[in-house]
């Protein structure tokens, strides 16, 4: 495609990013900040990786669409995504807000499009990118936005082939040998339902898929609108695209699939946040931070290297500006400004770093007063555990959900999907032992 042809389209598509609702799945992450700006894999936020994908494709006009605990997510935006003022690009938060009409607050991912339309409709564009906040992938969407143009879509919806088991917890799309959407149904457990949903296989080489396994296609809750639908789409009530706006469209409107294959994960839940986390320090990890080709872009903070003082570690993630002492530590992601003391032990967790180095009067301080100092202290053991933004752990410290209910409250911590989470700013006393 001539180089001019593929800058006007780029210069035609307005994307948008849902940053969800309160985000309880995510909770206690999600007590202080909102959900797409939760740290993440050392030294980015959630919301990185879809900002970075839409850079990555040429698209740099972006909204981010949120209402709950935004202040984080303002500050990380600013800080982060400053575009040259000639290139017309910018990346910007619009959070929910009562007007003299409407008094609610954003209802679903439809509601929020249609709350802020007046916003979205005074930009030149004729395709409307709608994304998750939540998720990891890597995607050129131009390739999702070309689909559209040539099939004629009014709607393109992004799908992922999954197995049986994966499509359970999905919502599944039926398509026709034009890759026309014809069906949809929301976790379909049903055996007979299942069979009836499947992809053909004698389909798999034209979309491009290997092998010979069962296969059905997911959505990634990823869309492409034109511009001509979408305010039609959303002349209604209807609070949610997944749940309501999609399914009646398929009858009504030409709804296409754009069939995606590669790593994807739906990263909502603390488990899968975890698992996704210790991914990255595993000699393969299924998503690749070091692939240059496609960056994911965050913060400059212009922080020295890490420091480390005769520690053993094996399959781990060590974030800028560590001073990791003579610890062991395994399996694990230890974020931005992470002290670790000598003695100290970790398996399997998830650190997810300070905002600021603490100073010595701070210490001293603290010490006076029996408290910890900002980061692990020394001769501790943890594993299975999220320790979040400068939190304090004493000396001597234990923690481990073994032997523990898979979710509990504690006034010191929390347990969520069988993962011990000391919250943002949370400090355990000197020999605690959870």
């Amino acid at each position: 495609m001539p180089q001019s042809t593929r800058h006007s389209r780029n210069a035609s598509t307005l994307c948008v990013i849902m940053g969800g609702g309160q985000g309880t799945r995510l909770f206690p992450l999600t007590k202080d900040r909102a959900k797409p700006a939760v740290p993440f894999a050392g030294k980015y936020r959630l919301v990185d990786v879809p900002i970075s994908n839409c850079i990555n494709s040429g698209y740099r006009r972006v909204y981010i669409l949120t209402q709950f605990n935004s202040a984080s997510l303002h500050r990380h935006i600013s800080q982060s995504y400053k575009f040259d003022q000639f290139s017309g690009g910018f990346v910007e938060i619009l959070a929910a807000q009562q007007t003299l009409t409407d008094t609610s607050w954003y209802e679903g991912t439809a509601d929020a499009v249609r709350k802020n339309l007046i916003h979205f409709l005074d930009h030149d564009f004729d395709y409307l990118l709608i994304l998750s906040g939540d998720q990891l992938y890597r995607m050129d969407f131009h390739k999702a936005v070309e689909d559209h143009i040539e099939t004629g879509a009014d709607i393109t919806i992004a799908t992922l082939p999954v197995g049986r088991t994966e499509a359970m917890s999905l919502g599944i799309l039926q398509i026709n040998e034009d890759h026309r959407i014809t069906n949809f149904v929301e976790k379909p457990k049903e055996p007979a339902m299942l069979d009836s949903l499947h992809l053909p296989a004698e389909w798999y080489p034209k979309l491009g898929i290997s092998g010979d396994r069962e296969l059905f296609l997911a959505s990634m809750g990823i869309y492409v609108f034109s511009r001509s639908i979408i305010r039609k789409l959303l002349d209604n009530n209807l609070s949610d695209f997944g749940k309501h706006v999609i399914p009646e469209a398929i009858q009504s409107h030409r709804v296409f699939s754009h069939v995606f294959q590669g790593y994807w994960e739906d990263i909502g839940t603390i488990r899968a946040f975890f698992e996704a986390n210790l991914d990255m320090a595993a000699e393969l990890p299924r998503f690749n931070f070091f692939d240059m080709g496609s960056p994911i872009f965050s913060r400059p903070r212009f922080l020295p290297g890490s420091k480390v003082n005769g520690a053993h570690i094996e399959h781990a993630v060590i974030s800028d500006g560590c001073i990791i002492n003579q610890a062991k530590i395994a399996n694990s992601v230890v974020g931005l400004r992470t002290v670790v003391g000598p003695g100290t032990e970790l398996n399997r967790t998830v650190i997810l770093g300070s905002d600021y180095y603490e100073s010595l009067e701070s210490i001293v301080e603290h010490e006076r007063t029996g408290q910890p100092r900002m980061g692990i202290g020394s001769n501790c053991r943890i594993e299975n555990a999220i320790v979040d933004k400068n939190a304090r752990i004493g000396d001597n410290v234990v923690i481990s959900p073994s032997g523990k209910p898979d979710n509990l409250d504690h006034p010191l911590y929390y347990i969520r999907d069988g993962i011990v989470v000391i919250p943002k700013n949370g400090a355990l006393p000197h020999g605690t032992v959870i």
